[in-house]
């Protein structure tokens, strides 16, 4: 199955207007499952990006959006729901192409999801009421919700529609204009979508799109003192960088970093459901899903039978094309994201780790393939357990107890989500009370609903995406105090 429409090179989206940057700079988008060039985006510069949050800071200041209603606002984004469930054929082809994820898991999970999205927070749009205060004063007080101001979406190359629709609809709900860069190797449903957000309603520039690198846009963004927010997902390493210059302006942060899961299989589980939940939770995206499940913890007595399992059933996952519909595992984004799992892999190796299946890259037309992997044999504190793999590789540690358990998935530095498989009630609760985590899935995983918020904790962020949370973080409170007397 191949693409059916031409990707016409992408220009800058800013103040409503289509533009070349300033300096005429372009970079290269590459399909992964090939390896080839599909087309050209504009590279934008820092007056670029200073166009970008002036008109969005105009839209702000003066615009309609922020002075519309709740309810009115939850009209225009409802209607880009709509347009993303018309559109949804194209939007999954182009998803796929950029990013190299399995057609199927593109309509199903990632343009179903960014439509739930703006539904879900056009539901919420009128909802961010204040509240009186009984206080002894002779006065009445009482508190307003109000926007943030400019917000800067930093967004990565692995869910890209799904993670900019996390940040746009609830911003954009709050009354709140943005400035989003997509990452510079997945930049097509950000452009898609900025036409979808105009044709829906969106004045110009309440959203604006700029392409380009990190270094320079995205640098550029984060150091401008007419943000008033930054909205980032994206490595540990970038966060940290982030987090520091973002702080130096003081701008509200929102931080999705990295995660290394641990899954835990108790030895009540049920073995063959468990199966199926594990790997979902290594292979869904290529592994490359920061709420990935890469450590699989299991109790010593049920250890053996289950690598067996494991091993036959990862040897069956259909890897290859994306845009075959029977295809379950795609390429990974890149030649050096496919590097860095191969030299994991190798490390594994050299430490004496067995590798039961997969353990190595696959030739497929040009594309950046690696076969799902399970290993077997590292210690808890071996670089390959310890660190963020982010493909499609699952490690095996044996555990004796339940405190055993719960300590090994709390020993890296990670926080983003864990899973639990038991048929005891009990235990899935005491568990879940004891991993530091975000975000606990009990006999499955990732399972996600906009209603439902997720997050990290310890060097996987703070602040979270999804749910009345999210609306909420991206409005402040003022507190108004009238005098009766």
């Amino acid at each position: 199955m191949t693409t059916t429409f031409d990707i016409d090179p992408g220009h800058l989206f800013i103040d409503g207007q289509w533009r070349e940057a300033t300096d005429g700079a372009r970079m290269e988008v590459v399909d992964p499952s090939t390896g080839q060039v599909v087309t050209t985006v504009a590279q934008a510069g820092a007056g670029d990006v200073d166009a970008a949050v002036r008109a969005a800071r105009d839209a702000f200041d003066r615009g309609p959006w922020p002075r519309m209603s709740g309810r009115e606002r939850g009209r225009v984004l409802h209607r880009v729901g709509e347009l993303i469930r018309e559109h949804a054929e194209e939007i999954t082809a182009l998803e796929s192409l950029d990013v190299g994820k399995p057609i199927s898991l593109c309509g199903a999970v990632d343009v179903t999801n960014a439509a739930d999205d703006y539904e879900y927070y056009a539901s919420l749009a009128q909802s961010q009421d204040g509240a009186t205060r009984d206080t002894p004063l002779s006065a009445l007080a009482y508190t307003r919700r109000e926007p943030l101001g400019v917000v800067a979406a930093i967004t990565p190359f692995n869910f890209p529609l799904i993670l900019a629709g996390s940040k746009l609809a609830p911003a954009l709900a709050a009354g709140n204009t943005v400035v989003h860069k997509p990452a510079e190797e997945t930049p097509l449903s950000a452009l898609r979508m900025a036409r979808l957000l105009q044709e829906a309603g969106v004045p110009d520039g309440v959203v604006n799109v700029v392409t380009g690198t990190g270094p320079v846009a995205g640098e550029a963004l984060l150091r401008h003192p007419g943000i008033d927010k930054v909205a980032f997902t994206g490595s540990t390493a970038v966060g940290r960088h982030v987090a520091s210059v973002a702080g130096e302006g003081l701008k509200t942060v929102m931080m999705e970093l990295g995660g290394n899961a641990a899954h835990l299989v108790f030895e009540d589980a049920d073995l063959e459901k468990a199966v199926g939940a594990i790997i979902k939770g290594f292979v869904f995206n290529t592994g490359q899903f920061c709420m990935a499940g890469p450590r699989l913890l299991v109790a010593r007595p049920v250890h053996d039978t289950l690598v067996g399992i494991l091993a036959e059933a990862v040897a069956q996952v259909p890897v290859g094309d994306p845009r075959d519909p029977r295809t379950v595992v795609g390429p990974m984004a890149g030649e050096k994201h496919l590097k860095k799992v191969e030299e994991y892999v190798e490390l594994a190796r050299k430490e004496g780790a067995r590798v039961v299946v997969g353990g190595e890259r696959l030739d497929l037309n040009g594309g950046y393939y690696y076969r799902p992997t399970v290993i077997t044999g590292l210690s808890n504190d071996s670089r390959v357990v310890q660190e963020e793999l982010f493909g499609p590789v699952l490690t095996v540690q044996p555990f004796d107890s339940e405190g055993e358990a719960v300590a090994l998935a709390n020993s890296t530095p990670y926080g983003l989500a864990s899973g639990v498989q038991t048929s005891r009630l009990a235990r899935a609760h005491r568990v879940a009370e004891q991993l530091h985590a975000g975000i606990v899935w009990i006999n499955d995983w990732a399972v996600l609903d906009p209603a439902v918020p997720f997050g990290g904790v310890k060097d996987s962020g703070f602040g979270r995406e999804y749910g009345p949370e999210a609306l909420a973080s991206y409005s402040k409170v003022k507190s108004v105090v009238v005098s009766l007397d």
